[in-house]
This record gives structure tokens, sequence and C-alpha cells, in this order.
């Protein structure tokens, strides 16, 4: 290859001349495939001098890498990879990765992963010979590749299962000399040796992220380990560590291998160290060492934990979001275990005040937000659950599992909120601290289903607690401290009101706050109210407002996109649905905008990305928010049943959202919109020229790409056969586009059984309702069922019964079209002998009533229509009839019995979860007031089984793997 023409084409690729790059990567997409491109990049990467062209160079060589270095089936032959030239990368990488700027290099470790993902040990023996040179070396830059070789090695064997006899042979070898260069760096302060530390930090991390190496569960090597992680975080923090940009903070170095031994160390005590939490099945080395872990390293953590966590407290220190989260994430779990329990209550009081308090209530960058940028805001606090390393997360887990685990716990927080609601109640205005009163209410919000427990001795308080300190904030000039009044009260929806007229007080504060000047109190009201709801008083009062409320919500939904919006809506429309049919049509044309406009702005948002990103990979708060919409407009749509004029006027209304949904691809909301277009033609029972349309652009989206959704799309189009027979039959373009789904379905190589199974459905839903109608199409029915029947693929039994049940149907369609067909074919007595063979796999009613009718339909033939291969066997025909009426009566009662469990399961549910979610606050007839109680032994932790089930699950599916 010409290396000279090729280093040519990439530099055009980083000219400005648009027509220039264009040609310049069509001609490298070109020579990719072509032998020698490989070496000559790599000629090219250790030549050039301009880093643009390097750099480009370098994404070529990695994406030609991605797309051919693996050999399996899935990469044609003449896309691979020659093997010579994958012998000289694998010789040149390591040198590269020693001699190149960190942006190259970052490409380069992205092709090493990849290559050892594939090559490692078998093809590559050498390599972990040459990491240990290169972590042996007094040449900076040749260590830190050999930390990032062994990095890689290490997240290759992170979910690796079964022999692991060669990752521990590399921890052996490497990890003495991985901690003696770490003991090195962490005496220095410059930012490339902290690069280094956290990348040691990071190998660490993926070496025990499945299972504690034995070479680590030696006690002097654990001692080492956790020495240095203590000392990372003790370590003062650099002038370049504290620039002013919080969030570039995070970013550095230095904090980001603080945050790797604080995971570190908390994965070693959650994991390995903790008894309650050590998994049944755990081998003695294992329990022996949690055992010594936890009397001896997690006390020497916890005291590290807490002298960071004090100079925190103190302002004498900053610590970055991940590095709180951490620290709670590890005063949680010490509140089970005995031994660790007893070092940690004594600091409880000062833990709550001064740590857990101050994260919970708003920060300066909070309430900037809140006037600046009031849907971010919204978007933070009310999904801050799915931000992990969130300290405002860590901080409600520890305030939950404190309580919940040491309850007497309760009241020293409770007496702590009430100090501060009551200092802000007598304080002079000018002296009132309003994020503190804020920060309070949020915890009493954390304790909610803690103080409304079984037996809990201060659920009756909480009423007065609210008539005087949280009535009074719905006044507040402060829009942060309205908008958490609402919170409190929404959290506290199960409180049994003893005074009615408080509810009232409740429910007229509520919707003044609907109203709110500010944005995230309006939002906060609205979900107070889904909550309240429950509760009489309330209701009967939005009976006579739901119109104007749902104003308000719909208004809402299009000032910011808060998916649980329409969750509120769906409630609500569901729940008032008498109130709110006069209004249907008016609301939803203003749900038809809405979804509207979130739609179009996801696909503008989705145009603007590179290639060919559909609407799935950026299921965002818009998306979600577009989801709720279309479900509240399923419910609207099925409280409407009993009005089929209204019904007919929605449709038409509705049309747009099926149109833009199903045109643009939008795959993530397909289930919603034919659930809507299901609801319609079921509630209607008549298909209007609107739904036509409807079964057009289904039928345009099935062939664009959309089979996958037969099963979504067909209760919508069993709706189209049963109740718009007539007009089917009259258009031969409705009709062939049905028979062409079911032929596609089962020539279509992506599609699997389950999809087939709906092409079967949709076969037998055609010959039920367009008797007469389709005799052309049922020899193409026969001989789908029939050719997919003897083909080796329907193993599964559902799959094989519905395919019989197809040619079945052919039968009692028409037997005698039915007998031809299966007798031109050949197939006959193999089709009979495999339906009388099968008969008691027919176990649902439906399969045992299709069965008689088809046999009823061939024993009206003359016997001269019934073709010779089966006369003999013709007399089963009366067996199979009499075996099928003697199993009947068995599968109505077991039908019934079903129908009448599942009707009562729902009560039995709702009342075994109340037993189990509603905590008790006396246990073996003992008050959880008793200190000495929670003394005596560890609170079990009920996650430890979970952990134990995700482990069997990890080794059932290695296995599987490996069998497969």
């Amino acid at each position: 290859m010409d290396v000279a023409a090729l280093r040519d084409r990439i530099h055009w690729t980083v000219e400005n001349d648009a027509d220039l790059r264009r040609q310049a990567e069509l001609d490298l997409r070109h020579a990719e495939d072509q032998p020698g491109f490989i070496n000559a990049l790599l000629e090219i990467l250790h030549a050039e001098q301009d880093p643009s062209i390097r750099q480009s160079t370098v994404v070529y060589l990695k994406n030609r890498t991605s797309r051919g270095w693996s050999t399996s089936e899935e990469t044609p032959q003449n896309k691979q990879i020659p093997e010579d030239e994958k012998i000289n990368l694998r010789n040149q990488i390591l040198p590269l990765i020693s001699n190149s700027p960190p942006q190259i290099r970052l490409q380069l470790i992205s092709m090493l992963q990849k290559i050892l993902n594939t090559d490692f040990p078998s093809k590559w023996r050498d390599f972990f010979d040459r990491t240990m040179q290169l972590l042996t070396t007094n040449d900076a830059n040749s260590v830190y590749a050999g930390l990032q070789c062994l990095v890689a090695l290490c997240r290759m064997y992170r979910f690796r299962s079964g022999d692991r006899a060669e990752f521990h042979h590399i921890v052996d070898v490497s990890f003495p000399q991985l901690l003696a260069i770490a003991n090195g760096l962490v005496q220095e302060t410059s930012l490339e040796a902290w690069e280094m530390l956290h990348t040691v930090m990071k190998a660490f991390k993926h070496a025990i992220y499945f299972e504690l190496p034995p070479q680590l569960m030696q006690q002097d090597k654990m001692v080492g380990w956790c020495t240095l992680f203590l000392a990372v975080i003790a370590k003062d923090a650099p002038e370049y560590a504290l620039g002013e940009d919080l969030d570039e903070r995070e970013r550095n170095h230095f904090w980001k291998a603080k945050k790797w031994a604080y995971a570190n160390l908390n994965r070693l005590f959650v994991r390995y160290g903790h008894p309650t939490n050590t998994q049944k099945n755990a081998t003695s080395e294992v329990v022996e060492f949690s055992k010594i872990f936890v009397t001896n390293f997690a006390p020497e953590i916890l005291t590290g934990y807490l002298q960071q966590i004090e100079k925190w407290a103190s302002k004498t220190m900053w610590l970055s979001r991940a590095s709180l989260s951490y620290t709670l994430m590890y005063l949680d779990e010490c509140i089970k275990p005995k031994q660790m329990w007893k070092l940690l209550k004594p600091h409880l009081e000062t833990l709550n005040s001064h740590v857990i308090f101050p994260i919970l209530c708003q920060s300066d960058e909070d309430i900037e937000l809140f006037d600046s940028d009031p849907s971010e805001y919204l978007h933070r606090k009310l999904n801050f659950y799915e931000e992990v390393s969130s300290p405002d997360v860590a901080a409600t887990n520890f305030l939950v599992s404190l309580t919940k685990s040491r309850k007497e716990q309760t009241f020293s927080i409770l007496n702590f909120v009430n100090g501060i609601v009551n200092k802000y109640e007598t304080s002079p205005d000018e002296q009132k601290n309003p994020r503190e009163k804020e920060g309070a209410l949020r915890m009493i919000g954390t304790l909610a289903s803690v103080i409304l427990g079984k037996k809990s001795p201060i659920a009756d308080q909480v009423e007065y607690f609210f008539v005087r300190h949280v009535f009074p904030e719905f006044r507040s000039p402060h829009g942060y401290l309205r908008a958490r009044a609402c919170d409190t009260l929404g959290k506290f929806e199960q409180l049994d009101f003893k005074e009615p007229s408080n509810l009232l007080t409740i429910y007229r504060n509520i919707l003044e706050s609907m109203a709110d000047p500010c944005l995230p109190v309006r939002v906060e009201a609205a979900l107070a109210l889904q909550n309240l709801i429950r509760h009489d008083v309330i209701k009967t009062s939005m009976q006579q407002n739901i119109p104007q409320i749902m104003q308000q919500l719909l208004k809402l939904a299009n000032e910011v996109d808060v998916d649980a919006l329409a969750n509120v809506m769906e409630d609500f429309v569901e729940e008032f649905a008498a109130e709110l049919t006069p209004f249907a049509v008016a609301l939803s044309e203003q749900l038809r905008d809405t979804y509207l406009r979130i739609v179009r702005e996801v696909i503008e948002r989705n145009s603007t990305k590179d290639g060919d990103d559909t609407f799935g990979d950026y299921l965002d708060d818009k998306s979600i928010t577009a989801l709720g919409v279309l479900q509240t407009i399923g419910t609207l749509i099925l409280t409407l049943e009993a009005t089929p004029d209204v019904l007919m006027h929605l449709e038409t209304i509705l049309m747009p959202v099926i149109h833009i949904t199903l045109e643009n691809k939008l795959f993530d909301l397909y289930n919603e919109i034919f659930e809507i277009i299901d609801s319609c033609t079921f509630s209607a029972k008549v298909i209007s020229p609107a739904m036509w349309q409807a079964f057009e652009l289904i039928h345009k989206a099935f062939k664009a790409g959309a089979e996958l959704y037969l099963e979504d799309m067909l209760p919508a189009l069993d709706n189209f056969v049963t109740y718009g027979s007539e007009r089917m039959i009259n258009t031969p373009a409705y009709l062939e586009a049905l028979i062409g789904m079911v032929s596609d379905i089962f020539q279509d190589e992506k599609v699997g059984g389950m999809d087939r199974i709906c092409g079967c459905k949709l076969a037998e839903s055609m010959m039920l309702n367009l008797r007469g109608s389709i005799d052309s199409h049922i020899p193409s029915f026969v001989e789908l069922g029939m050719t997919a029947l003897l083909s080796t693929e329907p193993k599964v039994r559902s799959y094989r019964v519905h395919l019989m049940e197809m040619i079945i149907n052919a039968i009692y369609y028409n037997p005698l079209i039915a007998l031809h067909t299966l007798e031109t074919n050949g197939w006959t007595n193999k089709f009979f002998s495999s339906w009388f063979s099968s008969i008691d796999a027919f176990s649902r009613v439906h399969d045992k009533k299709l069965s008689i009718v088809a046999i009823g339909a061939l024993l009206t033939l003359d016997a001269s229509q019934v073709p010779t291969s089966v006369q003999l066997g013709w007399p089963r025909l009366m067996q199979g009839a009499v075996r099928l009426f003697q199993t009947l009566p068995a599968a109505l009662k077991h039908r019934e019995e079903a129908t009448r469990e599942n009707d009562f399961q729902l009560n039995d549910e709702d009342d075994e979860e109340d037993e189990l979610d509603t905590e008790s606050w006396t246990e073996n007839g003992e008050e959880w007031t008793n200190d000495d109680a929670d003394e005596r032994e560890d609170i079990k932790d009920e996650s430890a089984a979970y952990l134990e089930f995700l482990t069997q699950e990890a080794r059932l599916h290695h296995r599987c793997l490996i069998v497969g």
C-alpha cells in the first residue's frame, strides 16, 4: 500500500475543503479493507509530526481494529485484518502507548483493550511479561504505559468467572510492584503522579470487582493496600486541584484518585469484609477474611473517614461529591454490624447535625439554580436518585437505614428537627434561616415511612407538626420553602388526619400553590395533589375543580418536561372520568398539542446527531414525558367507551399523534401508540375513516422495519379484522396488506418464535372473521404452517401448538381446500399424526374448542372427499373429539379458577405488601427504645440474599455460555 498517498488522504480529512474531505474519507473507507492498511497507518504514526494528522491516523487505526480484529462469524472474511498485520500491531502498540501524547494514548489504550479481549492469553503470551518490564523501568512514561496495560488486563477479567488461575497469577506477580509504585506516587504532589495513582486505583477496583484474589486476602498484603488507600484519602489537596470551577475539580486526577480509593475501601468492606453480607456459599477463606476485616480493618477505615468528614464539616477542607457519597455509604454499612455500630454510635449526633443535615439543606448553587433555571432545578431535585454518586442520595439512605435498623435513633433525629423548626418559629424575621427550615422539612419527609410505621408512637403527633410548622410555609417569601411544604405533605399521604378541616386547608393551599409564580412550587404542588386524593375530603373537593386542575397540569407539562406530571394527569383522568367526560375533546386536543411539541423537539434534537441515531438512544426526560402523555391519552380513551360520538371525534384529533410517531420511527413509543389505536377501535366497535388511515400507517411502519413490533400491533390489527371485516373484504389492498404481514413474519430471518406466534394469531383472526372471503389465501396459510412445523425450528411447545392451530383454523374455514393443500404437498398423514399425537398439548379452552369445531367440519365431508391416504385413520377423529370433550370441563374450570385468582390476587398482594413494607416499632415484644437491644447482635442485611442470587445467576450464565 502506498504510504505517502494514504498520508495525503488523511491530511485531506483535516482540511477545510468539504468536497476534498468527503472524497478522502471515501478513499480511506475503500482502502481500509486492503492488505497493508494497518502497517501503513503504523508507519505514518511513527513518522508523522503534525498532531492533527497523527490524531486522525490513530482514529482510523482504532476504527479498523474495532471492526476487523475479531475472527468470529460476525466479521466477514474480507473485513478481517490479516494475521501478519495483527502481529505487527501487537508488537508496536506498547512502545506507542509509552511515547505518545495523552490524546493519542487514549485511542491506543482503547485499541489495546479490544486486542486483549480477543487475543490474551492464547495469541499474545508475552503481553504480561512486557507489561512487567514496563512497570520495572525508571522511565515515567514507560511505567505509566505499564499501569495502563495492567488496568486493561484487570478490566478484561472484571466479570470473568470460571477458571481464574491465570488472573490470580497476574495479581500475584504484579500487585506487589503496583503497591510499591503507588506508595512512591502518594508522596508526590504533581498532577502526573496523581494521574498514575488514579490508574493504580482503577487497576485495584477491577481486580476485586468479581472476587477477591487469594493473594490479596493475605493479611500483610491487605494491610499494605488499605494503608495506601487511607493515605490517598488523607492527602491534602495541592493548589492545582482546587480550581474555582467545581465540575473541573471533580474531573481532576487528584480527586479521581481519592474517589477510587474510597470506592475500593467501600467494596472491600461491603462485598468481602462485612460478615452479615458474606454469601452463604462463600468459601471458608472468604468467611475468615470477613471476620478479620471487620475486626482489624473496618474500624481503622471508619476512623480515617471520620477524620476527613470532620475537616469537611469544619470547612477546613473540600471534598468531592463522590468522596462525600462514598463516606456516607460506608457509614450506612456500619449501622448493622454490632462491632461497627458501637464505634459509629458515639458520633451520630455530630454526624446528623454537621454532615447529614448540611448536605440535605439547599446549597448556594441550588438557590441560584432555583431562580435562574427552575427547569434544571426540578430535574436535579426530582431525579436525584438516578445519580448514584449524589451525596443527597447517600445522606437520605443513611437516615432511612439508621431509623429502620436502629429505631431509637429516630427520636434523636426528630428532636434535632424540632429544635431547628422551633428556632425558626421563634426567631425574628431578619434572623430566620430558611435553608435550615427547608432542610429540616426534608429530613422529616425522608423519614415519613418510618414515622408512620406500625405501632409508631409518634404518628399521632404529625398532624399537629403540620399545622404548626408546615402550613405557614405556604406563605413563605422563599419559593424553595413553599415547594418543600408541598413535598412534605405529599410524602405523608398515608397519614390519617383526625381533623377534616386540616385536609381542606391542605387542599386550598395546594390548589393555590399550583398557581404559584415559581415553577418548582407548581410542580411540587401537582405531585402532592396526586398523592393526597386518597383522602375522601380532598377527592370530593377536587371533583368540582378537576377541569381547571387539568388545565393547569397541561400548562405545566408545556412549561417543563417532567415525566411525573404525565403520571399525575393519567391518575386524574382515571379517577375523575365522569367529571372529565364533558371536557374530553378539549383535553385530548391539549394533550395532542403537548405531545406534538415534545416529539418535534426530540426529532429536531436527534436530527443534529451524527449517524442514524434513533429515538431509543436518547430516552431522556422529554422522551419519557412524551411516553407519559400517550399513556394519559390511552386512559382517557378507555373512560369514553360509553360515548361513541365523543370517541369518534377523538380519533380524528389524535391522528397527528399516530402519524408523527410512526412516520418518524419513534420505536420506543410504538407500544403506547398501538395501544391507543387498539383502545379506539375496541371501544368504538367500529372502524372510522381516521382509524383506517391508522391501519395504513401501521402497515407502512411494519414494512419499514417495525416487524419486531407485531406483538404490540396484534390487538389493534385483530380489531380491524373483527370490526372492519366488511371494509376489509371490499378493499383488496387492505386484505393483501394483512396477508403480506403474515407471510413476511414467517420469512423474516430477524424474528423469532414469539413473533411468528403473532403471525399465526393474525392468520387465525382473518380465517375466523372473514369466512368465505379469503379462500384463495387458505393454501398459503397451510403452507406457511406446515413448512415451519417440518423445519427443525419449533422446539417450543406453544409455538408448535400455534402452528398446528393455523392449519386447524384452515380446516375449520374450509376443510376441502385445507385437505387439498395438505394432500398436494404430501403432508396429510404428517399433519394428522402430529395433531392427534399432541392432542393433550391443546390445553386451553380455546385450543380444545377450535379442534372440536375443526373435527366437526371434517366429519361433514363425503367419503369421496376424504383423501385415500388418511381414510384408514379417519376413525381417530371421533376418538380425538371424545378426548377433547372429556378434558374440556377441566379446562373450563381451570380458566374460571385462574380468572378468580387474578381478581383476588391484587388485593392479596396489596395486603402482603403492606405487611412487608410497613415497619413495626416493636420486635419480639421488645421496644426499640431500649438502647441495649440493638447492641446484642448484627442487624440482618436483606441485600445479602440478593447479592448471592446475582452471583449464582452470573455463574449460571457463564455455564450457559460455555455449553452454548
